[in-house]
């Protein structure tokens, strides 16, 4: 059974600097890696030569974050955020009382975000699917992966500004 792709929202700032850097990674990011590579395997012994691993393991990571942009391109649904109605929605930042400490983030994908200090939480993640649909002073809990119950209620739920 094929696993139905999540769509993510993306504002079209954040969907143009990921399809630049999936271009920069996808051309001269892989001839850059290829040729420390080859330059490394020129040095001799392969089972001791620190740079021609290294150079292979940033050859992985840089090949798994090329999938991973193309994976998101592919299923974003670009726009602006949506205008804040007082409910949790992705593309919102929601202010919210979890475990009795007031916290402030963004709900969907750490790539909106951009290089903005605010923290991020997916829809799918324990905190983001627990909130979703909520209106400002509703409360609930979610359980978080170590199996306490935590309790959350919804402060504020405004739009997406950017950076």
């Amino acid at each position: 059974m094929a696993q139905e792709a999540t769509v993510t929202w993306l504002t079209q700032e954040a969907y143009d600097r990921l399809a630049a850097e999936l271009e920069h990674l996808s051309t001269h990011g892989r001839s850059e890696i290829a040729k420390r590579i080859e330059a490394a395997r020129e040095e001799g012994d392969l089972k001791e030569n620190g740079g021609y691993h290294a150079a292979k393991d940033e050859q992985g990571k840089q090949e798994a974050r090329i999938r991973q942009l193309t994976e998101l391109l592919k299923t974003a649904e670009v726009g602006e955020a949506p205008a804040s109605k007082g409910i949790v929605e992705a593309g919102t930042v929601i202010t919210a009382v979890i475990a009795g400490d007031e916290e402030t983030f963004l709900i969907g994908s750490r790539e909106i975000a951009g290089d903005s200090e605010l923290d991020v939480f997916s829809e799918q993640s324990p905190l983001g699917a627990a909130i979703l649909g909520l209106k400002v002073g509703e409360k609930t809990s979610y359980t978080a992966p170590n199996g306490r119950e935590i309790a959350v209620e919804i402060t504020g739920v405004d739009t997406w500004a950017g950076q």
